[in-house]
């Protein structure tokens, strides 16, 4: 009271003005600079002062635009504006915008661009310097303006570039400050100060903070009413449209119209209705300086790293065991302790004909020939089996059998998987190099590096280098969608992207988190996104789509002081295409307006021209590519896209991976994607993760299930370990092995677990039906690719040869469409492997016999019992022939029946 008798009302708004500036300033408050106008420009009017600042109109010289103008000066703007502002707003520049600014020195600038809508809505992306800085904005309904950003950039050589992609987009003014500054700059007279003081301000604490505020544990839909940016708002897009309290949603909320009631718990009183009606009407004064964010889902680390797939990996101690007989290896000793541990008994050893039989099936996919059971039959040596598994494990047919694994994880296709699922000739290669990974051991680390970052890696030799750049096959392998260009959804390919990258490195479902905070698993949707950054940094080929039948942006391997050299070469050779083309298109608009007289010979001509540019398309390639990935120009961070829809931008998150698995920002100084980043932070050893799902899988496809029981999920909604310290030796036992998988091989299959027969004693059966606990080995069904090429072997006909391309039309006569799309299956005697796997079309054996869907990532393959299934080995060409020659190989051996019969 004392205080406030001493100090004039005009003194009071003054300090209260000064703390604003301080908030605004920050730093700067304390000896920096503060934000200062710097250039503003009319894009295609005069001179005109804007907020008491001198623009610039279209005779400046510091900048180049050549987009098509437009001035409608009738228009009715929303909301309307003082009379410069609008004369700047509706003379624009429009198309698909390109505006260069020179001359810009150095420093850190906040950008801002006006833009508007002259007629119908467009939906069109916004770059600075090649960075995307707003996707998919949409322009709005007839007269709707908007001054977008700030966005705080750095010249690039003294230039700013913006650019806009996708539709029409009407540029009108470009507002560019120096340092760092929020844009709203209006000023506040002291009754406004003072009415947002009294009455607007503490109503939005008491009745909107608790779900609206940076420290909410959830931004309900998004909006933040805790600084301006209120008038950003959320996903219903801005609350507060200054002056119009009826187009404002803060309006229509609190007065419960529409399906908006806001607060939920209770209406506001007439009066605070009527004060924010009459603070929007007078503009909406606002002196809060600085934009809150919310920063998403509060996680507490060291809470959730309490996880049991979250915590550290520690290699346990074995457990002891009452009966020391029995087990040969660690292994044994911690199934074994499991198994007494619930009173039960192991199983007895398998005989040596179903033991060879398991471990050929599993290590080839193969059943072992006559000889090669007799050799192991008649070799009493202790070491014989470990031979048989050696054996199994350098044969070329190991890398074939366990890239068919890995194959069903990252959900390999042959086609792109769009409307039209247009072929992708050159994916083989991909399919290839996991095969030749597997075959020569590469370190699982290795594996991983190279499929994520290997264009990044180089290599010490071309060949190296050209392998790597194959391996990011794994990525371009995401699905396309769709049949556009233009606006193609590649949030959809990249959301596929992260699906899978979740699932098959990780073990967690990342994609859960794409339009809100994971329901269960500690991963935020800013996490999220900051992956989503490092893909929409990343540069995909295109394979073809209805609208545009051409591949592009596939990766050259070629030498690299070769490259420069034979891409001079393809652009030329694009650009004679292109005429050859254009003759065609110009011949056929000419027939349109050609007298029937001349019609057949115009006819002639496009018959000739037509030939002529499919003639030249057909010429082989200049050099061979990979459908693989490479940076994009400008990496840059990714937008929140709000419900998951990146037509509602939210905030721009930085690159980073998930903090609750010891992620970061991708540091400041990184001008690649972060992909290289990205893998080394999986193979981490401070990463659980990754080291438990590889050999969880490996277990899986020995023993049929998993030590946990869903591969592809060790979160909260997954199963938890059956036998998790056993997970954990394993997994340590694996890093300590050089992450060899063979070695992982070797210690499992040694082991007499892995040697039980799968007899059980019936106490076993009855108190672990499910055989969880391994008191027998499981017994498997083969799969789909075993069965086919079991009778191929058996009948004598497997090409063991790999298949390279598939006979794929030739690109010239590519002509698929939604309606019309790729389909074909190619007939093969080469192992069910190398069959051409279609996205939208399964191949009719793989899916009557529960083959891998290639859309989606197949942890574990269905085991059905159809009736077609019957029919297809009653009554298919492919198992008559093959009877046939089985028949034939038997009979022909010997005259001796029982000779033949002992053959069979």
């Amino acid at each position: 009271m004392v205080w406030e008798s001493r100090v004039s009302k005009s003194q009071v708004l003054h300090i209260i003005r000064c703390l604003m500036l301080t908030s605004l300033l920050g730093s700067s408050a304390l000896g920096e600079e503060p934000p200062s106008f710097f250039r503003g420009l009319n894009l295609n009017g005069s001179a005109v002062v804007i907020d008491g600042n001198a623009w610039e109109g279209s005779e400046a010289t510091f900048y180049h635009c050549q987009d098509k103008a437009i001035d409608k000066q009738e228009v009715p703007l929303a909301p309307a504006t003082d009379a410069d502002r609008a004369k700047m707003i509706r003379s624009s520049r429009w198309g698909g915008n390109r505006v260069e600014l020179d001359d810009i020195p150095a420093g850190t600038y906040s950008l801002f661009l006006y833009v508007w809508e002259d007629n119908n809505a467009e939906t069109y992306s916004i770059s600075v310097n090649g960075r995307e800085v707003l996707p998919q904005y949409n322009s709005g309904s007839t007269g709707h303006w908007e001054k977008l950003g700030p966005w705080f950039i750095t010249p690039n050589q003294g230039r700013i570039e913006i650019t806009s992609r996708g539709g029409a987009a009407n540029f009108s003014g470009i507002e560019i400050w120096r340092g760092r500054y929020d844009g709203i700059h209006d000023p506040i007279s002291e009754e406004e100060l003072a009415f947002f003081e009294k009455r607007v301000r503490p109503l939005l604490v008491e009745k909107c903070y608790e779900c609206h505020s940076a420290e909410s544990d959830q931004a309900e839909g998004e909006l933040l009413v805790d600084s301006r940016a209120l008038r950003r708002g959320g996903i219903g897009g801005p609350a507060v449209v200054p002056g119009d309290p009826e187009q404002s949603l803060l309006i229509k909320a609190v007065r419960y119209a529409d399906d908006l009631q806001m607060p939920p718990d209770e209406k506001l009183s007439d009066d605070e209705i009527a004060d924010l009606e009459q603070w929007v009407r007078s503009g909406a004064a606002d002196p809060r300086s600085l934009m809150t964010k919310h920063s998403g889902k509060k996680i507490d680390i060291a809470t959730a790293q309490q996880f049991w797939s979250l915590q550290p990996i520690r290699k346990p101690d074995v457990p002891p065991v009452a009966d020391k007989t029995w087990p040969r290896t660690d292994i044994d000793r911690f199934v074994l302790a499991k198994l007494e541990q619930l009173g039960l008994n192991p199983g007895v050893d398998a005989d040596k004909r179903a033991l060879i039989r398991r471990a050929t099936y599993d290590l080839t996919g193969l059943p072992p020939t006559t000889e090669e059971v007799s050799d192991f039959l008649g070799d009493e040596s202790p070491l014989a089996f470990q031979r048989v598994v050696e054996r199994l494990l350098s044969s070329p047919r190991y890398g074939e059998r366990w890239g068919r694994h890995w194959l069903d994880v990252i959900r390999y296709a042959d086609t792109a998987g769009d409307n039209s699922d247009y072929p992708v000739p050159q994916m083989h290669r991909y399919r290839d190099w996991v095969i030749d990974s597997l075959n020569r051991d590469l370190r699982f680390d290795e594996f991983v590096r190279d499929q994520l970052a290997g264009d990044l890696r180089g290599g010490v030799t071309e060949q190296e280098r050209m392998q790597r750049i194959i391996a990011t096959g794994y990525l371009a392998n995401s699905r396309r969608f769709g049949s556009r260009v233009d606006d193609y959804p590649w949030h959809l390919t990249i959301e596929d992207t992260i699906d899978n990258l979740g699932r098959a490195f990780l073990g967690v479902t990342l994609s859960c988190a794409r339009c809100h905070d994971h329901k269960f698993d500690p991963i935020t949707t800013r996490d999220y996104y900051g992956l989503y950054g490092v893909f929409s940094s990343t540069r995909y080929p295109w394979p073809g789509i209805e609208l545009d039948k051409r591949q592009r942006d596939f990766v050259a391997l070629v030498p690299q002081e070769e490259l420069a050299g034979l891409r001079k070469q393809q652009e030329e050779r694009e650009r004679r295409q292109e005429e050859l083309d254009r003759v065609v298109s110009d011949l056929k608009e000419s027939l349109k307006s050609t007298p029937d007289a001349e019609k057949d010979s115009v006819k002639a001509k496009i018959k000739e021209a037509e030939q002529l540019a499919k003639e030249f398309s057909s010429q082989p390639p200049l050099f061979e590519t990979a459908y693989a990935v490479q940076d994009v120009e400008h990496p840059q961070d990714a937008v929140v896209q709000l419900k998951g829809d990146p037509a509602k931008p939210g905030d721009i998150v930085r690159r980073h991976f998930p903090a609750v698995l010891a992620g970061e920002d991708l540091p400041e100084s990184c001008q690649q994607s972060g992909r290289l980043e990205l893998a080394e932070w999986i193979v981490a050893d401070d990463n659980p993760l990754p080291v438990r799902v590889i050999v969880n899988r490996i277990w899986q496809y020995h023993f049929g299930r998993g030590i946990v029981p869903t591969p592809n999920d060790f979160g909260k909604q997954g199963k938890p370990p059956t036998h998790p310290e056993l997970l954990d030796y394993l997994a340590s036992h694996f890093r300590e092995n050089d992450w060899s998988i063979k070695s992982l091989h070797r210690h499992i299959m040694l082991s007499r677990v892995y040697q039980q027969s799968s007899r059980r004693d019936a106490q076993s059966v009855a108190s672990d039906p499910a055989n969880d606990y391994l008191s027998g080995f499981r017994r498997q069904r083969l799969d789909a690719e075993a069965i086919r090429d079991t009778m191929l072997v058996l009948g004598g006909n497997l090409d063991f040869s790999s298949s390279g391309e598939h006979p794929f039309p030739v690109q010239s006569d590519w002509d698929f469409t939604q309606h019309k799309p790729f389909k074909d299956v190619y007939e093969s005697n080469r192992r069910s492997l190398y069959l051409m796997t279609q996205r939208i079309q399964r191949h009719p054996y793989l899916a009557i016999f529960d083959g891998a869907d290639p859309s989606t990532s197949t942890a574990i393959r269905s085991n059905s019992t159809t009736p077609l299934q019957a029919l297809f080995l009653l009554n298919d060409p492919l198992v008559h022939e093959q009877s046939t020659r089985i028949a034939d190989r038997i009979t022909s051996a010997s005259n001796d029946l029982s000779e033949r019969i002992e053959l069979a």
